[in-house]
């Protein structure tokens, strides 16, 4: 029996642990590599060849959607499966437009992480029913496209970081980024969407549902 080679990309050992876990009890499938961040999983996929790859959204560095950019011009045959402990409603269409062929949360079943694979594996999208319902949504042309749509995949990760209430400094360290740039990146935010602070970056992430 061929087995799908996956490759697993999460900062969490005990979550790459977990997610191994739930593989090895799967005959057909076989975690072939592991990586900890963004620039191991790109080393990886030039000398390695995959089936799948587990990709969080969430690491030092590079975030996992930059991440899956370059890997889709790298390897675009590769189907890559978003992980993420972010919902849905915060992540789920910008993975898919940079070319995720799924996207999961980490609160998913396991049963439902092997389901995913095996679909994408094949050729297929996976795509949730709270997923589905999204986008729907986005079907509709006549529906004015949010403010924070403007936003870069980078810009938008940090919007989200102010709006949970992090300070600059607390976003620098987590993103293994500059205070200046994290900055620079409140300012693009500021004037992309017409608000004057932090307290108004919050309110409009409530507003439209975008914090867990």
């Amino acid at each position: 029996m061929k087995k799908v080679k996956i490759l697993i990309a999460d900062d969490h050992p005990i979550v790459r642990a977990g997610i191994k876990q739930i593989l090895a009890d799967t005959p057909d499938m076989v975690v072939a590599d592991e990586a900890g961040n963004g620039q191991e999983v790109l080393n990886l996929i030039k000398k390695n060849n995959y089936d799948v790859i587990l990709l969080d959204i969430s690491m030092p560095g590079r975030s996992g959607l930059e991440i899956l950019k370059d890997l889709k011009k790298e390897k675009p045959k590769i189907p890559v499966l978003i992980l993420s402990i972010y919902p849905e409603e915060q992540y789920a269409i910008r993975a898919l437009r940079a070319g995720a062929a799924g996207y999961l949360t980490k609160s998913s079943a396991p049963n439902e992480l092997v389901a995913a694979v095996r679909k994408i594996s094949g050729g297929s999208r996976y795509i949730t029913a709270v997923l589905a319902e999204k986008l729907a949504s986005y079907i509709d042309v006549d529906l004015k496209k949010p403010l924070h749509e403007t936003l870069s995949d980078r810009e938008y990760q940090v919007m989200l970081m102010i709006a949970a209430g992090k300070t600059v400094t607390e976003i620098a360290d987590e993103l293994c980024l500059s205070v200046k740039t994290i900055s620079t990146y409140r300012s693009h935010i500021l004037g992309k969407m017409y608000l004057k602070n932090n307290s108004e970056i919050a309110r409009y992430a409530l507003q439209n549902n975008l914090l867990c």
